[in-house]
């Protein structure tokens, strides 16, 4: 059974954590792995709710740019592939 954390809830486990909770105890709680956990630590720490919020934007954007990129590096490549044959 895999669960959807929110960033809000992501952020509070690693605050508990940086206030002196185990990671062990946060884990079982959330019934997470601890690389989950770890996971969750590189990419969220220090980051406040509104910020992890924007990381998602972005990301989410960036992925969208670079499949636009692609899709018209596609384009080029066919269009090269129509201009260089023959008539």
């Amino acid at each position: 059974m895999t669960k959807r954390y929110t960033e809000e809830q992501i952020i509070k486990a690693i605050k508990e954590h940086e206030a002196g909770a185990k990671v062990e105890d946060i884990c079982r709680r959330l019934n997470i792995s601890n690389s989950t956990f770890y996971n969750w630590r590189s990419k969220y720490a220090g980051l406040e709710v509104n910020e992890a919020k924007r990381l998602r934007e972005l990301e989410s954007e960036n992925n969208k740019l670079k499949k636009l990129l692609a899709d018209k590096l596609l384009e080029v490549e066919a269009m090269k592939d129509v201009l260089s044959k023959k008539w």
